[in-house]
């Protein structure tokens, strides 16, 4: 009854569904309580929020998954000692898999916060749990089971939209073609959509969503959960790029209330990277996702609460001396108030300046390089405009995929501006032709698709127009700071935010000019623009927020009206940290 695991997973089964001895149960039965189930009952409902983990003491219970006709899909049968749950069990987050117990059970039951005390106190025990949780998120994305089904044409721009989303937040799905799978038109018939109604989502929970935003597809799978409008945090970072991550992963093992916000998903523009070799300890490289997967992870195990995608509008400052708190509004009207707040919210990225560049964003440009791009342009010629370390790690990543891969610089030399390494890798790819001084002139097509783009060389204006489909923009970004203007926070003539790496002129490392308001990252002037210097940038700060925190009191804010209200939109874009 055991689902095949992937190839490269073969040999971790045991370390996937561990078996834990009666001597490990007995050391983490103060941690939870026991529970009893008859035979049939439900252990965890799909689409139903995670409680936390149980492990089975006595009995078996048999772990589903529906399949795209909604008819249970076996995928294991536990026994005594087998853990129940995933990486879902740590935030609360809606279950992925339906467990019923097959014989009468008896479980311990570990609810979340109490996992999070199991991590930290049983460190050998909380390690192998820990792995497990991870491996089987793993398992699950790469057998595409579990999570929500989406039912559209692959090249549509609203299933583009919402795979992104998933598959950026680390979240299982599939995909149905409605063109190609006899499922999909089964699921068009049984819920009446007509084809021009497309793309819907079907939740595990059984709620069916027509086209929806990536706010409501994360509220019905459970990711974004209600802030509570009393809760008050110690700190409320807003970016969860590798700056914002790594503060949220100091922070909370240090023992302070932590949110981190972000309007798309965490790990910014570096958790789009192909593949990140200069990381220290990855000698090997490893993809940016799945760097930036286990650095959410790891901020939710130490207690820290996720917002995503939840997007920041104004800010604004309540309370006077030692009450002083500052309050985060959002989008869909909620709140997030906190004792001091860290502005990691990255940059925007850089977009040509072409009148109908728009018409085709989402279907035939792209501003990162996936998977699920490169599933898109197999086996055809694209151009990828952009000459840092961000173009060159897509282009190599890119050639694997597609036929050829232009790549289109400005400048005279990629030296200039890419690592050695990577140039000497773009060199010895026989697909990837390198275009210096030169830019693209022209954008051709219809209906969002690309049929074929022209570029001139600068220098003689010489054009040249090639059947290309697919077009990758990788020119940097701009510091997603005009808000921070009207809130009165200090910013260089480039737009970043003023807040010195060490203390200085009265204030704490890291601080704006506005006192208990902190700026990390690649939003921070003067920062050097790599996933380390942002990390570290995240741990630093948090010796400056002990102190500031230190002076302030802890009591609740006092009622007073709010100032220094920023009314311009605050969207957290993606951290431009590169490797």
């Amino acid at each position: 009854m055991d689902t095949a695991l992937p190839a490269d997973l073969q040999s971790r089964r045991e370390q996937i569904f561990p078996t834990l001895t009666d001597e490990a149960l007995g050391r983490l039965r103060h941690f939870g309580s026991l529970r009893s189930y008859p035979a049939g009952a439900a252990l965890v409902k799909a689409g139903s929020p995670s409680p936390g983990l149980q492990i089975i003491v006595t009995g078996e219970a048999r772990v589903t998954s529906a399949d795209a006709d909604q008819h249970d899909r076996p995928v294991i049968q536990y026994g005594p000692g087998s853990l129940v749950g995933e990486l879902a069990s740590l935030s609360g987050a809606a279950a992925l898999m339906d467990v019923t117990a097959s014989t009468d059970v008896t479980a311990l039951f570990i609810a979340a916060p109490r996992v999070r005390d199991l991590m930290v106190e049983e460190v050998d025990l909380g390690e192998r749990i820990m792995r497990a949780l991870i491996l089987r998120r793993v398992m699950l994305l790469e057998l595409s089971v579990g999570g929500p089904i989406i039912v559209g044409r692959e090249t549509n721009r609203d299933v583009l939209r919402l795979e992104t989303f998933l598959n950026s937040n680390g979240h299982p799905h599939r995909r149905l073609d409605p063109d190609q799978d006899s499922c999909a038109l089964a699921l068009i018939e049984r819920f009446g959509v007509a084809r021009s109604e497309l793309p819907i989502v079907l939740c595990p929970n059984g709620e069916l969503l027509r086209n929806p935003t990536e706010a409501q597809l994360a509220r019905c799978l459970g990711l974004l959960q209600a802030i509570g409008r009393n809760d008050l945090y110690d700190v409320a970072i807003v970016g969860a790029g590798p700056a914002g991550l790594g503060a949220a992963v100091y922070a909370s093992s240090e023992g302070l209330k932590v949110i981190v916000l972000d309007c798309r998903a965490f790990g910014g523009q570096a958790g789009a990277s192909s593949r990140i070799e200069n990381y220290l300890g990855f000698p090997t490289g490893i993809r940016g996702l799945s760097l930036m997967a286990r650095a959410h992870t790891q901020a939710q195990k130490f207690g820290a609460d996720m917002a995503i995608p939840a997007e920041v509008r104004a800010l604004s400052e309540q309370g006077i001396g030692p009450a002083r708190s500052f309050q985060l509004s959002l989008r869909d009207g909620g709140q997030v108030c906190a004792r001091s707040i860290v502005i990691a919210s990255g940059a925007e990225y850089r977009r040509l300046q072409m009148v109908n560049l728009a018409d085709f964003e989402g279907i035939s440009v792209h501003y990162w390089a996936s998977p699920l791009e490169a599933r898109l342009c197999s086996g055809q010629e694209v151009a990828l405009v952009g000459g840092g370390n961000s173009a060159g790690q897509a282009a190599v990543y890119l050639s694997a995929h597609a036929s050829r891969v232009w790549m289109i610089v400005r400048g005279s030399s990629l030296s200039a501006t890419m690592s050695r390494y990577l140039c000497e890798r773009i060199g010895a790819q026989p697909n990837i032709e390198v275009l210096l001084d030169t830019e693209v002139s022209e954008l051709q097509g219809d209906g969002g698709q690309l049929d074929s783009l022209a570029w001139r060389e600068r220098r003689t204006g010489t054009a040249t127009i090639r059947p290309i489909h697919h077009l990758f923009l990788l020119i940097g970004a701009d510091p997603n700071t005009g808000w921070l203007s009207e809130c009165n926070i200090e910013v260089d003539a480039k737009g970043f935010v003023c807040a010195d790496a060490y203390a200085a002129n009265g204030r704490l490392a890291f601080e704006t000019n506005r006192p208990g308001i902190f700026a990390i990252g690649d939003i921070r002037a003067g920062s050097v623009k790599r996933v380390a210097a942002a990390v570290g940038d995240g741990a630093q700060v948090v010796a400056a927020l002990h102190h500031y925190l230190a002076q302030v009191s802890a009591a609740t804010p006092v009622a007073v009206a709010p100032v220094a209200v920023a009314p311009a939109v605050v969207a957290p874009a993606p951290e431009v940290a590169h490797g």
